[in-house]
């Protein structure tokens, strides 16, 4: 026993393994997340997993306390992962760098520390003057997700996002049709001897793409139209079966919608408004309890009857046809949607540290260039510089100047 318990002090003495971060990052970097003050805004940029893995890499995240609960992420979710809950909002502004969904406010950005790194959401067409002249006061360097581009220099965020749009739409279309919400009492796609579901999908892009793929995956009867043989070609090869294409001549598009049980609007513009395809006139001559989704609506709709509508009372009826014209759908699926989001932000994250700083991640990747549309409070945006008349510089020759 004597030689047991002596094994046992030595033991003690030596000295204890520590842990350490793993990874190989060159810096370590204070993360800030705020709680979406937008409304109806219910998604979050990390999960907790995410979270985990960033505080393993040695890193510092700073969470405002209920900032995921919209997505049934809890506070104790991410503390149980090393994450700091905070309760004071300004508090978590004084962060490194700050990662959200929406874009930032202006008192949100008065919150903000001068030359800090901004990751949001920020479309041109949305953007007003004083955020952004208040953004470049406080030299801060600012990336939109809408531009992020992948290694195939797709835009990575809005393609995660328009499939998910596509598919839920076509989920929201089966619910509008059921007698539950006063619709026609359709089953989407029908059952033996019962003609499919008419479903008519204008745009053949990833929203476009992912509706057919659901639609027809569910059995309804499909029909896209698009003013593009090629995207119309593309979502043919991709769906992998024989769909109805068309390319939009008014004639047969308004004929196919008046004869439709759902239309799903699903035009982009690059710049500007949606083009508006879909007259009060065809509208009115749809059959009664058809379903109009306008997925377009945040850039003004394709149908001249859509209004912008919330997800609180997310449909009106106008000639007897349900509109469904919320503009943020995603969120409607928030946890789903957070999970897509947090597989793009996190490598980006750790991308920076591992790279030494922002300046160097832009410099050597063309997809996070794509991105940034301040730099160190100079804009490099060329459309937000022609929406507001103001001068923008580029962005590659203003990293070879301070390197």
């Amino acid at each position: 026993m004597n030689s047991i318990s002596k094994i046992a002090e030595e033991a003690l003495r030596q000295p204890k393994e520590k842990s350490q971060p793993i990874g190989t990052s060159k810096s370590s970097l204070v993360i800030g997340i705020p709680k979406e003050s937008v409304y109806q805004e219910n998604r979050i940029a990390l999960t907790p997993l995410s979270v985990a893995l960033l505080i393993e890499h040695g890193h510092q995240i700073m969470i405002e306390s209920q900032a995921g609960a919209a997505s049934n992420f809890l506070d104790h979710h991410y503390s149980e992962q090393g994450a700091q809950i905070v309760y004071d909002r300004e508090t978590v502004y004084k962060a490194d760098i700050i990662i959200k969904i929406a874009s930032p406010t202006l008192e949100e950005v008065g919150y903000m520390k001068p030359k800090q790194i901004l990751l949001s959401s920020q479309q041109p067409s949305l953007l007003e003057i004083d955020i952004l002249k208040a953004l470049m006061k406080k030299q801060i360097t600012a990336l939109s997700y809408e531009y992020l581009q992948d290694e195939g220099g797709h835009l990575t965020v809005v393609r995660a996002m328009s499939e998910i749009v596509g598919a839920t739409s076509i989920l929201i279309a089966a619910e509008y049709l059921s007698n539950i919400f006063d619709g026609k009492g359709l089953m989407l796609g029908g059952v033996t001897g019962v003609p499919p579901t008419e479903i008519v999908i204008i745009g053949a892009g990833t929203v476009g793409e992912f509706a057919a793929r659901t639609a027809i995956a569910l059995g309804a009867q499909v029909k896209v139209f698009d003013s593009s043989v090629f995207r119309l070609r593309r979502l043919q090869n991709n769906v992998g079966s024989r769909v109805f294409t068309s390319v939009i001549q008014p004639i047969i598009l308004n004929k196919a919608v008046r004869s439709s049980d759902v239309v799903i609007g699903a035009l982009r513009a690059k710049n500007g408004r949606c083009p508006c395809i879909i007259s009060e006139e065809t509208v009115s001559k749809m059959k009664p309890n058809s379903v109009l989704i306008d997925v377009s609506i945040d850039q003004g709709g394709c149908f001249e009857t859509s209004e912008i509508t919330t997800h609180d009372k997310p449909t009106f009826r106008k000639y007897d046809v349900i509109h469904y014209c919320v503009p943020n759908i995603a969120s409607r699926v928030a946890r789903t949607a957070t999970y897509a989001l947090t597989n793009i932000f996190t490598p980006i994250l750790l991308q920076i540290a591992e790279c030494g700083g922002i300046s160097n991640l832009i410099w050597q990747h063309k997809g996070i260039r794509n991105a940034v549309y301040l730099y160190k409070g100079s804009l490099t945006n060329k459309d937000m510089a022609e929406k507001f008349d103001l001068q923008y510089k580029d962005l590659s020759l203003m990293i070879i100047a301070n390197q």
